[in-house]
């Protein structure tokens, strides 16, 4: 593989037992890239972050960071990452200080280098002032920068995120998505990320669509959506089924129906909006419309919702 990008993926394919996780993904993140695994769960976005981790190894394919395959070579694509889990792995009744100085013991670093990496991190992710805070008195918000500096401690070049804002409210997530879009931007830091938060994917530099095991489109979140056509409008009603086929008799459109409503993509929704309302007033109990989303670009890809993925156990 060649070296110059960050992570390459090349074929890869995973099995547990029956279920096929992984089929034939091909990807390539450029150094210094913030890019998100954007699925919903049971997709296959958290097995290739463990195979990219080194912690399972593939069926079939190949992945390397920096050149170096995650099989052959674990222990120099070790070197290189900081992995930040979905769950949490702080010790609650270690300060925040103390989680840092275990942790970089754990990468045989210097004790000087660990004072100093701990109190540059600490200020970088605003934890100065709780540094001798046990962790299990930290809200999520800060618990999750804790993490996010104990995963960078070592001064790692690629950082593989999990779900990082898995139980963060709003304002959090969104600090938290900043911070990781400043270490890409400003640190040239590769920041891969798994989620199915769409506004975490929307501050991705790229972003893989992956659904059933596969990556159905990678690109620029900004290109992915120029996919839909147009506005969409969602519509809820009594009877879906003869609300859409109303519809395609009457204006000749074809409507997907996705968590229960129906919608359709047109380039002047607000005129279709009006003209909906005038021809089926009975039929219709609400109707939005909107530019679309990353979710329109996958319902469209997909044929249902972020939500409403059929059940595939965990992958």
């Amino acid at each position: 593989m060649n070296g110059a990008a960050a992570i390459e993926v090349r074929g890869l394919h995973h099995r547990y037992g029956d279920h096929e996780a992984l089929r034939d993904v091909t990807l390539t993140i450029d150094r210094g890239e913030m890019f998100g695994l954007l699925g919903p769960n049971g997709g296959g976005k958290s097995t290739l972050f463990r195979i990219l981790a080194t912690l399972q190894r593939p069926s079939g394919g190949q992945a390397s960071i920096f050149g170096h395959d995650v099989v052959q070579a674990p222990e120099q694509v070790r070197r290189h990452i900081g992995v930040v889990f979905q769950h949490p792995s702080l010790d609650a009744k270690l300060t925040v200080r103390e989680n840092l100085a275990h942790h970089g013991a754990l990468y045989d670093m210097a004790r000087a280098d660990i004072r100093r990496r701990s109190e540059e991190l600490l200020a970088r992710f605003h934890l100065t002032d709780r540094a001798g805070d046990r962790v299990e008195h930290l809200s999520g918000g800060l618990a999750r920068r804790t993490e996010l500096a104990k995963g960078l401690l070592p001064g790692p070049a690629v950082v593989l995120l999990d779900e990082p804002s898995v139980g963060l409210d709003p304002g959090a997530r969104r600090e938290l998505t900043e911070l990781l879009r400043s270490l890409a931007s400003h640190d040239g830091v590769t920041v891969l990320l798994t989620t199915h938060h769409l506004e975490e994917a929307e501050r991705c530099d790229r972003v893989a669509i992956v659904d059933q095991g596969r990556a159905i489109a990678v690109d620029t979140p900004q290109a992915l959506r120029a996919r839909v056509g147009g506005d969409v409008i969602t519509i809820r009603g009594v009877d879906l089924e003869r609300l859409g086929q109303r519809i395609r008799e009457r204006f000749g459109l074809e409507p997907m129906h996705v968590d229960g409503t129906v919608r359709l993509e047109h380039a002047r929704g607000h005129e279709l909006v009006g003209a909906l309302v005038d021809a089926f007033p009975d039929d219709v109990q609400a109707i939005t419309f909107g530019r679309p989303t990353l979710e329109d670009v996958f319902v469209r890809l997909t044929g249902h919702g972020l939500d409403d993925a059929p059940s595939r156990g965990d992958a």
